[in-house]
Parts: C-alpha cells; sequence; structure tokens
C-alpha cells in the first residue's frame, strides 16, 4: 500500500537528483516500535542516467542524506538500481524488507515488477543475514549500562524476521505482527516501554538472565528452520533482473 507522507518527506524526496524506481519507510516505523521521537528512516532506489554510468566520472551509486526538516528527522538512502539488485543477489535481508516495506512514499510500475521478480533472490542462506544481526544486536544489548529497550527488540525483531522468512518464504518486518504468530507474551510489554519514552526504555536489571535464556532459544529456533527451509540454495532471478535493469537504464 502507499501511506500518505507527510509533506515534509514529499519534500525531502522532490529534492533528490535521479528519478526514483521507489521510496519506502524502514527503520521502527517499519518494526513496529516507533518512539514519539523517532526519525524517518527513508531507503529507496534511484536509476543513474547512461552518461553517467559509461562516462569516465561515475555517478553518485549512492546517496544519504539526513536533517531535520522543519522539526521532523529525516534520513534519506537510495542505491542506484545496479547496486540495490546486486545487494538482492547477495543474500541481503535489509534491501528486501526495504524492498517489501507496505510503507510505500513512492512508486512506480518497476517497482511492482521488482517486487515480483525479486522472490527469486529469497534463498534460505539469508538465514545468514538475520544470525548475524542478531548478534550484534545481542553484544550491543548486553554490554550497556543502563540496558535499554531498543536494541533487545531489534534482537528479537530481526530472529523472528529470519524465521519467519525461512518458513513461509515471506518477509515480515515488522514485530508487532510477528508475534501474532509466535506469541512471545513479553513482546506487548517491551513494545509499550519503547513508545512510551526514554524514561520507560531501559530493561530493569533483574530481566537480564531471562531475555539471555530467550535470545539463544529463539536463535537455536531459527538455526532449526534453516536446516529445515525448503527455500533454494540460490537466487534465480538474475537474468530477470539484468533485464529490468537495461529497461530501466535505457528507456524504450
Amino acid at each position: 500500500m502507499t501511506v500518505t507522507a507527510d509533506r515534509r518527506v514529499l519534500a525531502e524526496l522532490a529534492g533528490h537528483p535521479y528519478p526514483l524506481l521507489f521510496v519506502t519507510i524502514s527503520g521502527a516505523h517499519l518494526y513496529g516500535f516507533p518512539s514519539p521521537d523517532s526519525d524517518y528512516d527513508l531507503r529507496g532506489v534511484h536509476v543513474l542516467p547512461v552518461r553517467e554510468v559509461v562516462g569516465l566520472d561515475p555517478g553518485r551509486e549512492t546517496i544519504e542524506r539526513s536533517g531535520v526538516r522543519e522539526g521532523l528527522e529525516i534520513d534519506l538512502v537510495t542505491h542506484d538500481v545496479k547496486k540495490f539488485f546486486g545487494l538482492l543477489l547477495r543474500k541481503n535481508g535489509y534491501v528486501l524488507e526495504q524492498l517489501y516495506s507496505p510503507l510505500v512514499v513512492h512508486t512506480t510500475p518497476g517497482h511492482e515488477e521488482l517486487k515480483a521478480i525479486a522472490r527469486g533472490c529469497v534463498t534460505r542462506h539469508h538465514a545468514h543475514h538475520y544470525l548475524g544481526f542478531a548478534e550484534t544486536q545481542w553484544n550491543l544489548f548486553q554490554k550497556e549500562s543502563p540496558r535499554r529497550v531498543k536494541p533487545l527488540l531489534y534482537v528479537y525483531r530481526v530472529l523472528l524476521t529470519g524465521t519467519h522468512l525461512m518458513r513461509t518464504g515471506r518477509v515480515e518486518a515488522n514485530l508487532v505482527r510477528l508475534n501474532e504468530a509466535f506469541g512471545l507474551p513479553y513482546v506487548p510489554e517491551l513494545v509499550a516501554r519503547k513508545l512510551a519514552g526514554p524514561e520507560q526504555s531501559v530493561l530493569p536489571e533483574g530481566d537480564f538472565s531471562f531475555h539471555e535464556s530467550e535470545y539463544r532459544r529463539l536463535r537455536a529456533e531459527l538455526e532449526a528452520a534453516y536446516g529445515l527451509s525448503t527455500l533454494p540454495e540460490g537466487p534465480s532471478a538474475r537474468a530477470a533482473l539484468n533485464d529490468l535493469l537495461l529497461r530501466l537504464r535505457i528507456p524504450g
């Protein structure tokens, strides 16, 4: 679905130097636990013109812009189509989540075609992306003092996203929706703490051992789902991505 974007977000997109294939909202808004002060993480794809691809001076493969527009903090990152397609073929879960985010602020027919093609990029080895990300977030969480709820929510979010992907082949990044299937009783309370703002977003010290046990249990579930997954070993969409890239780069 296309969301009604804040006019400040639309103004940010209007200043982009290249045509956009799509832009979606990622980050806490996508994951289902934005705080009142959460910034807008915009992610998408742009199309470099041919002259900036074949000339001596390469075009900008990645555009990154962040700042505050009329009180709204916006972080915008877009990749050129070729770079984005390469990331899709390298089992990158981030780009799948950006592509399939239901929070769409800019779309095109090419975006819809890409979503169909990219289903052939989903493999069982995407589990490694989510296992690695969960470990990184867990290490961040356990080293903190005091320990914040935010990195813990990221741990649970990526473990559930990865397990769901292994079992169904579908990308779901929203922790609240994921938990409708997984039924973890502590997730609603953690989300409520995050939504309440900074003063409530610290985890009671006595809860650490419980969450360490849950991290290890859910990590084992993702590893088991990887072992049982019927998803393919490698992507099958390379030829279709190449065809779409050529048509986007050289219209007509």
